[in-house]
């Protein structure tokens, strides 16, 4: 057979096979929509995205090395270092003491601050109060911003404030000058002090919020423990001012790891400023759709002038935005009366802490005649500190993590705490102050968790930066700020500290019993409350790492 037929053949075959079809041509695709003419362009606002927020899986599978536990210990070695510094300018090393003359005519010179600047005991203990206008002013401005502003991002703004503030103080040249730094070192304390508490009862294990919040805590009376000793050693061996350039050093590295790692956020919160800020630029687009044609040669200029009243506009109606939310959210807390009634008591009990912490070591170098006061109240506090507060977080939490079981273990370790302080200082001899203040302490300081831990939950999640900012403004205007300077009022009045000391340690019997009314109060613990945001409740720190997704706020 030829060759040629048989392969015609066959193709007739497979044509016939097929099913009938349309002879027409298929039809061409679709046309794009024409490019943009050269002569125009289209006005748009870019917002930055995340990428690792958008891609939500790709984070998850790459574990952070900045895990909760490393968080805790960052957060409790700057906590430290804050208290290293109330507990530095209270040491004799580098507080010092006035020069004084006695009626023959023998003088002694002065030495530390009080012997340099000649300052009276009213003027030392405005230096201590100095820095708690700072932190008082701020506090509140700090939680407020963080509605609008990452919170991870202000600490570290406020932990470069307090570096440049501490090496300011190490540079002063009198009075004023160092009591104008002080208030600036309390001004970059302010946002950690708000904010940091709320990040770590956000990624603790539920089981263990109250013993984390107690070992940060206990950071506290540890730091003005380390703060006496190393004040004492550096004022004497050195100079005053090393101790404070000393601390300005160490705290650098936090203050750049606050700018330069990625940015956490707390529950109530989430992204809900992006989330604003899309909306808004949404609107005015669609408002301005007809007048979206800008001629090319204009086209920076127009950009410029278009971004500039967008911002200012935007900054200034969030402004008024923020001053009314915080109206409101300050009346919402003061309405809170389990709240009012722990900040109540944590007042009377930081008057006395507050005043020990400053007046303790010139106290017992006076009463006991102790000639190394700072190692040897340094060693005191250090210890109990530590005992002692985290003996309070894993009781609370052995008792179960309830507000009522807070109050319950507020008013009797105060109480009996106040009973064994106020007996310490009635002794005469030195053996048998040691003892019975050292148990003193370690009760007193077992309330750190516990009283901490109502500030937290007695709130709904949204408000606790302004909680815990409210509770420091609080604890510290009617506290200690008036506490030092009075207490020093009292002792040029009387010129006994024994005295002076058992009027003081009275003011913890109040405490005692502030708290114990808070046990007959209705409570209920709203942590798991829905924030105003509506923003999911964040995953458990044991699920996953710390960073794996989280968005940095504008």
């Amino acid at each position: 057979m030829d060759p040629v037929s048989s392969s015609a053949k066959n193709s007739g075959e497979l044509e016939s096979s097929k099913p009938d079809s349309d002879p027409s041509p298929p039809p061409p695709p679709p046309t794009p929509p024409p490019a943009p003419a050269p002569d125009s362009t289209e006005m748009a606002i870019s917002i930055p995205r995340d990428t690792e927020a958008d891609n939500p899986n790709e984070s998850d599978a790459s574990p952070s090395w900045f895990t909760p536990k490393r968080l805790l210990v960052i957060f409790c070695i700057i906590n430290m270092l804050n208290y290293v510094d109330r507990g530095a300018i209270a040491s004799n090393g580098v507080n010092g003491s006035r020069k004084s003359c006695t009626a023959s005519g023998t003088c002694t010179s002065g030495s530390g601050i009080q012997g340099d600047f000649n300052l009276n005991n009213f003027e030392d203990g405005v230096l201590s109060s100095a820095f708690m206008v700072g932190l008082l002013i701020a506090s509140p401005i700090f939680a407020s911003l963080a509605k609008i502003h990452n919170p991870f991002r202000l600490i570290g703004v406020g932990l470069l404030v307090w570096t440049i503030a501490t090496a300011g103080c190490g540079c002063s040249f009198d009075f004023w000058s160092i009591t104008i730094c002080r208030m600036l070192v309390g001004v970059g304390e302010a946002s950690f002090i708000s904010l940091a508490a709320p990040f770590i009862d956000d990624n603790a294990p539920p089981a263990k919020k109250t013993a984390w919040l107690a070992v940060f805590y206990m950071c506290i009376p540890t730091g003005i423990a380390v703060g006496y000793v190393y004040g004492g050693l550096v004022g004497e061996h050195l100079h005053w001012r090393a101790a404070f350039w000393g601390e300005s050093i160490l705290m650098l590295p936090f203050a750049i790891l606050g700018f330069i790692i990625k940015p956490l956020q707390l529950k109530g919160f989430g992204t809900s400023s992006l989330t604003a800020a899309i909306d808004n630029i949404e609107a005015v687009d669609d408002s301005n759709e007809e007048k979206q044609t800008i001629p090319i040669e204009n086209e920076e200029t127009s950009e410029k002038q278009t971004s500039k009243k967008f911002f200012l506009s935007g900054y200034a109606k969030s402004f008024g935005t923020q001053a009314s939310r915080f109206g409101k959210d300050l009346k919402a807390l003061l309405s809170e009366k389990v709240y009012v009634v722990n900040v109540l008591g944590y007042i009377a009990y930081n008057f006395v802490i507050g005043a020990y912490s400053y007046w303790g070591p010139k106290a017992g170098y006076d009463i006991y005649h102790m000639s190394n006061a700072d190692l040897m109240f340094g060693g005191i506090t250090i210890v109990c500190g530590i005992f002692g507060t985290l003996a309070g977080g894993l009781v609370l939490d052995r008792m179960e993590s309830t507000i009522s079981n807070a109050f319950k273990l507020l008013s009797v370790a105060t109480f009996l705490g106040a009973i064994f302080c106020f007996s310490a200082f009635c002794f005469k001899s030195l053996y048998g102050f040691i003892p019975f203040f050292s148990v003193g302490e370690l009760l007193v300081f077992a309330t750190q968790g516990p009283v901490n831990y109502i500030c937290l939950h007695s709130v709904k999640p949204s408000l606790r930066p302004l909680s815990m900012a409210m509770s420091t403004v609080s604890i510290h205007i009617f506290g200690d700020v008036p506490s030092s300077p009075l207490v020093g009022l009292l002792q040029d009045a009387i010129n006994n500290w024994r005295e002076t000391a058992l009027i003081l340690t009275s003011i913890l019997f109040i405490a005692a019993i502030i708290w114990f009314i808070g046990i007959f109060f209705h409570s209920v613990d709203r942590f798991n409350e829905e924030s105003e945001h509506d923003v999911p409740v964040v995953e458990r720190s044991n699920l996953r790492p710390l960073l794996g997704g989280n968005q940095e706020a504008p």
